[in-house]
């Protein structure tokens, strides 16, 4: 059993190797828990010393195979409540992460598999996030940036790179969700701002927008 603080500094690690492949430093890791890189080498230190995680002086920390397993684990809760808030309750998709995150760290391997089971296993999260298997295997897609479409390329928006509250009103605003087809009418090479069509309806977005969409072609 590993404690809240334990499974969410895992599950960070996980999400930052992403970015730092070759190990996540204490002040990448600090910045992303929002807190002291003093209190980040006391958790490293925990972690290390259960086997969860490899750290090397200079070189940071990465997981070990059982600190992948864990922090897949808690992902695939998060994702799974994330679906049931969604469907079952009529959460908003800008509103279900916080409560995911309390949701996340309930123990039951039953309880996880059975709401797997209710919700008829979904590969999916609301935010288009793969959601790992009983076995920790996440599906693969092969999808693209917005931004790296070029004018007159067509494509479905599958996932978002933020998830963060403000940026999902945004597209809720703009009437840009999962599934919506997507088409760049013009792309502007200063700032590579675009306009693209989507339900008939041009609108104008600037690259941070295009740049935090997943398309699929």
């Amino acid at each position: 059993m590993f404690s809240f603080s334990e499974e969410n500094y895992l599950k960070a690690i996980f999400h930052l190797e992403r970015k730092y492949p070759r190990g996540v430093s204490t002040n990448a890791l600090a910045e992303e828990m929002e807190t002291k890189a003093s209190s980040v080498t006391d958790m490293v230190k925990k972690l290390s010393e259960k086997d969860l995680v490899d750290y090397k002086k200079y070189q940071g920390v990465r997981l070990s195979s059982e600190g992948k397993e864990a922090a897949v684990q808690v992902i695939r809760k998060h994702r799974l409540w994330e679906v049931f808030l969604v469907e079952k309750l009529d959460f908003s998709w800008d509103e279900v992460h916080d409560v995911a995150e309390q949701l996340e760290h309930i123990k039951s391997e039953k309880l996880t598999n059975e709401l797997d089971r209710f919700l008829g296993h979904p590969e999916r999260d609301p935010h288009g996030d793969p959601i790992p298997d009983a076995k920790g295997k996440f599906s693969v897609s092969n999808k693209l940036l917005l931004t790296e479409l070029e004018k007159g390329q067509t494509g479905v928006c599958v996932g978002v790179k933020d998830s963060s509250p403000d940026f999902l009103r945004y597209l809720d605003k703009n009437k840009i969700a999962l599934g919506r087809e997507i088409r760049v009418i013009d792309k502007e090479a200063f700032d590579n701002s675009m306009i693209i069509k989507i339900d008939g309806e041009e609108l104008s977005i600037s690259h941070a927008i295009s740049s935090n969409l997943f398309i699929k072609t």
